[in-house]
């Protein structure tokens, strides 16, 4: 294994290439390597590598007995992207790959997966789920419930090949693309859930018109549907079907206990639950981790947990303070593993490091620098982030991470950074918006303000309707914060987000038209009633529409950017692709008209993608 692991390292080493642009290319290039997997047995490893200089991503394969990588795929990162991949077998690579379409005015992404045997003299791409009658309007074709990994030849997928959004759950050869069908369509279930023996079990019914959820457990013994839980989307607290372990009766979920998510094991026979995993101030995690050597779940990714991660068996976590004692100071992540769980692929980063992949041998007992993503950082020193605490107008604490420049002193030029989302948060570990700001010499304050999400129901249900409203005084009062601490220049003090993040920085400059010396906004939204508009062309976009945005227009008008220009004195920036599926480019280009008409100081950047 040894000889194995330093071959692809030299062979890795050697074949990086990164063309260096200047300093701001630096931070805006993707990663030069990305998502590597190993197969089953480490027979061979796949990963992304990413070519800046011609604007192309490569789907790669290296063999660990012959040196040699192959090509297997390659997009332009735009309008077709590589979506995820995972290996079946040792020889054999599935590939979700996502497209661009348009239809009646509305574009959106659809996806298709295929598999490629990496061993044969010609790569060629077999897609799976091909179907003569199929439904057009059928958008995900990617969906694996399970990977069946007893059967070296079949995955169960789920797709909406006959009725547009009732999808079927198919077994489907990895070889051939054939398929054959396990389980109609039924009850509003929009997605099936497979225990870990492959028989399906569970399923999430969403009725589009009234957010209704419903989920249905499936008896095996009277193949019968029963309702296990059922609330309202958008206004109930969520519950949610993680999946199964080895044992078919012990299921997984996360109900809300009071305030914040936890993590339950059913009994699905007998119907009683146990608490696994709650915590005081946060929600836990929502995605299992599976041990592909015991075939069972072991645990759960959880942020507030050590090492990111809940174990029920607590003796796992040796392994990771053996990581954290060889490479301190560091997050130390496990992206993909062998079979045996013996051979290992690791990506190390910090605060301050943007991060590097290592390969490991529990057997050997080696770890061993295997990829650079960022070359062109190797020997240059970032800030750390601070986790800070401050207090909104009406009392509510809102968490945040500061991060201070190396040179200068207080008070810094400083950028508030909302994140986009809105229900998402920012969390610690390398960030490029904000290693480039830093470097620059600003302090950059991300505030996870009320709609960010694991802080609780109620903090994340803030969003709901209240764009603009106390979501956008939790900025102004970060700022305030930061002026009161010391820490940031009142002459000097920008906003700039991106998606909703673009959106709160449009919104300062109207509610708090003197706060802020320049606004930047990425792809952000200035218009929300055109944006509910857009929104309804979906399915169950109504509904979401109505709850997330709002429906009354003058409600609408009342906290749209568009709408009050003649309260802006802040320079804007404002930057968009014009092929933004997420947020229409109509969003910043019909803004920039209006300041242009009003005279106001602006500067609109289009790009062509």
């Amino acid at each position: 294994m040894l000889f194995r692991f330093t071959t692809a390292i030299f062979w890795l080493t050697t074949c990086t290439s990164f063309s260096v642009f200047g300093h701001l290319q630096d931070f805006s290039n993707l990663p030069a390597f990305e998502k590597v997997k190993l197969s089953p047995n480490v027979k061979h490893v796949a990963f992304v590598k990413n070519y800046p200089d011609m604007g192309l991503e490569v789907l790669q394969a290296f063999n660990f007995n012959s040196g040699e990588a192959v090509p297997l795929l390659q997009s332009d990162n735009k309008k077709i992207k590589l979506n995820w991949f995972r290996w079946k077998t040792d020889t054999t690579l599935l590939v979700s790959v996502r497209y661009e379409q348009a239809e009646l005015g509305q574009r959106y992404y659809l996806t298709r997966l295929f598999s490629i045997d990496v061993t044969a003299k010609k790569i060629k791409l077999k897609r799976m789920l091909r179907s003569r009658n199929e439904n057009p309007r059928s958008q995900f074709q990617d969906s694996v419930i399970n990977w069946l990994p007893e059967e070296p030849d079949y995955i169960l997928m789920q797709a909406d090949l006959k009725v547009n959004a009732l999808p079927d759950v198919y077994k489907v050869n990895v070889k051939t693309g054939k398929s054959s069908t396990v389980k109609r369509g039924q009850r509003l279930i929009r997605d099936w859930i497979a225990d870990r023996q492959g028989k399906v079990r569970a399923g999430y019914a969403r009725n589009y018109k009234n957010g209704e959820i419903r989920l249905w457990y499936i008896n095996p013994k009277t193949d019968k549907f029963e309702q296990l839980f059922e609330y309202q989307l958008h206004e109930d607290a969520p519950i949610d079907i993680l999946g199964f372990g080895s044992d078919p009766n012990d299921m997984y979920f996360t109900q809300y206990k009071g305030n914040y998510k936890a993590l339950y094991k059913m009994d699905v026979v007998q119907r009683t639950s146990t608490l696994l995993l709650a915590h005081e101030s946060y929600d836990v995690g929502s995605s299992l981790i599976i041990s592909k050597k015991d075939k069972d779940v072991i645990g759960v990714y959880d942020y507030h947990s050590p090492f990111g991660r809940f174990y029920f068996n607590k003796k796992r976590y040796a392994f990771h303070r053996g990581l954290k004692n060889a490479i301190p100071d560091h997050h130390n992540s496990l992206v993909s593993m062998s079979d045996d769980e013996m051979v290992y692929v690791m990506y190390s980063e910090s605060d301050d490091d943007p991060g590097q992949y290592y390969i490991g041998d529990r057997n050997a007992q080696i770890l061993r620098e295997f990829l650079d993503p960022y070359p062109q950082f190797k020997d240059k020193q970032f800030s750390k982030h601070h986790n800070v605490v401050y207090q909104a107008r009406d009392g509510v604490e809102i968490e945040g991470y500061l991060s201070l420049p190396s040179k200068g002193e207080a008070p810094y030029p400083t950028v508030i950074h909302p994140h986009g989302g809105p229900g998402s948060r920012d969390i610690n570990g390398f960030d490029h918006w904000v290693a480039y700001m830093v470097d620059k010499g600003f302090a950059v304050f991300r505030p996870n303000f009320r709609g960010s999400t694991g802080f609780g129901f109620e903090f994340a249900q803030a969003q709901m309707g209240r764009w603009g409203l106390e979501m956008q005084d939790d900025l102004t009062d970060a700022a305030e914060f930061l002026f009161a601490e010391g820490i940031a220049d009142k002459s000097k003090i920008c906003i700039f987000g991106a998606s909703y993040g673009g959106y709160a920085a449009l919104m300062a400059t109207v509610k708090t038209p003197e706060l802020f010396t320049c606004a930047v906004s990425f792809a952000g939204v200035s218009d929300l009633k055109a944006l509910r508009s857009t929104q309804l062309g979906y399915l169950g976009g109504k509904y979401t529409a109505n709850m997330q945005i709002g429906k009354d227009r003058k409600d609408l008008k009342a906290r749209s950017p568009i709408n009050h220009i003649e309260k802006i004195q802040t320079p804007v920036l404002l930057m968009h692709g014009s092929d933004d599926i997420i947020v229409n480019a109509k969003q910043s280009s019909r803004i920039a008209k209006a300041l242009d008409k009003e005279n106001k100081q602006f500067k609109y950047v289009e790009f062509d993608y």
